[in-house]
């Protein structure tokens, strides 16, 4: 969502690198260029002037004019004001009322509600609390047997709406039968619009009124830009909200709408939806954020994608075998799994420090239709072929070529990448017996 922004403000940077002291024109000329940057990137006008003046204010100071490296001052300063810009701290749901306690997420139709009701549930329980999920948007009965679908597929419970119900109805009865089950967490799943009316503010003030839920999420689209943000207005003014949650920041939107919710309505920003699957929901951490926009990655949250993803035990396993040079094709496609687990390899380069910057990989996408191939190639195979590839012969390979719907020519450059790989393995498993530990992905500790 921030590579033009990225691509921008490392621009400005990089002019500011080739100077050994700064003067006062200078540090001017790089803001205006910063200011220039920023509205190109859709931020709300009065965020941009204060934030450079913020900036300017602190740039000018003997600390980074008299400063020896005074490009990366400049740097530092506006990553904590770009952080301070964006919360500073990572916030918190809170879920500490009387159980259940009512999560309530509000938003226009077609900002995502749903689907981030079932990924804050599946987030939520693997955390260890209970959610229950209550379809409360009778506007739209699809919408209905979507969230309980969704519910089946994050293994959280489900209300049985009804269409027809009542919205303020459905809202008590469901708190009620959380009660009754156990359920410690109540999402609630309400209403949209495509715009803002009175119907749908008085629907959603009376269900507030109601359950009194201990978090009202605002649920905006990132790719409406400016947009978003008078929306998020006119909700916090209506309904109090207590943070929002951006959807759809995996997309080409220009990041206006993240880099101004905050300073706007003085409310969080609490995660980002990342993608379509359901565990596509992120924590939001400004100081991250703010790492990630000046092309610095994003390492806390890849290790954290990989400890999320990489199963320990198996982890162990393939570490053995590696050790004894026994890493098969079936070897292989387990990790492939647990890698696509991590998200989009598009968004995971991002997280790498500098990887931003390599001219190469400017504008390069990872092929995920590739793996999906390698696969497909992979599952074609009899478990025989997968654990011993060079049995492969020429009617071997024409049979699963034929089978995984590839050509023999794609058979073959996966053999031979495979055969690239074991024989790197077998000089790691070497170094490894002199007393290093297997290098896996996965392994942070």
């Amino acid at each position: 969502m921030f590579d033009r922004l990225s691509d921008k403000l490392n621009q400005v940077f990089k002019k500011l690198k080739g100077r050994g002291h700064l003067t006062e024109a200078q540090v001017t000329e790089a803001m205006r260029e910063v200011r220039l940057a920023l509205l190109e990137a859709d931020v709300n006008y009065k965020v941009t002037k204060g934030f450079i003046e913020q900036i300017r204010e602190r740039a000018v100071g003997e600390e980074v004019l008299r400063s020896l490296t005074p490009a990366q001052q400049v740097v530092k300063i506006v990553h904590e004001e770009l952080t301070k810009l964006l919360g500073g701290e990572a916030p918190k749901l809170d879920l500490s009322g009387k159980p259940p306690v009512a999560v309530m997420l509000v938003g226009l139709q077609g900002s995502g509600k749903t689907t981030t009701a079932a990924k804050l549930a599946k987030r939520l329980k693997s955390q260890g609390r209970q959610p229950y999920l209550v379809p409360a948007d009778v506007q739209r009965p699809a919408a209905i047997e979507q969230l309980k679908r969704l519910a089946a597929d994050a293994g959280a419970g489900v209300y049985d709406t009804q269409p027809g119900m009542n919205p303020v109805d459905i809202s008590n009865a469901a708190m009620e039968a959380a009660y009754a089950a156990g359920y410690d967490t109540v999402i609630l799943d309400t209403a949209g619009r495509l715009h803002i009316d009175t119907p749908l503010m008085e629907e959603l003030k009376a269900i507030k009124g109601k359950v009194a839920p201990g978090e009202i999420l605002l649920v905006a689209d990132a790719m409406t830009g400016q947009d978003a943000v008078a929306v998020a207005q006119s909700f916090d003014d209506l309904l109090k909200v207590t943070g929002v949650v951006l959807t759809k920041v995996e997309g080409d939107a220009r990041g206006g709408a993240a880099l101004s919710m905050r300073a706007v309505i003085g409310k969080p920003i609490k995660f980002l939806g990342v993608g379509e699957k359901l565990d596509a929901l992120e924590v939001f951490h400004p100081d991250r954020l703010a790492s990630r926009i000046l092309g610095m990655g994003d390492v806390l949250t890849l290790i954290e994608k990989a400890q999320e993803s990489f199963d320990a035990d198996q982890v162990r396993e393939l570490e053995k075998k590696l050790r004894k040079e026994a890493f098969t094709l079936e070897d292989f496609r387990q990790q492939l799994l647990q890698i696509r687990r991590m998200g989009p390899l598009e968004g995971l380069l991002d997280m790498i420090p500098g990887l931003g910057k390599i001219k190469a990989l400017k504008g390069a996408k990872p092929d995920e239709k590739e793996l999906k191939r390698v696969e497909a190639i992979i599952l074609s195979m009899t478990p025989e072929e997968r654990n011993n590839h060079q049995i492969i012969n020429g009617s071997r390979r024409r049979r699963i070529a034929k089978g995984s719907g590839t050509t023999v020519e794609d058979v073959n450059r996966l053999l031979k990448n495979f055969a690239a790989t074991q024989k790197m393995i077998k000089q790691m498993g070497k170094a490894a017996k002199r007393g290093g530990r297997m290098p896996l992905p996965g392994m942070f500790g």
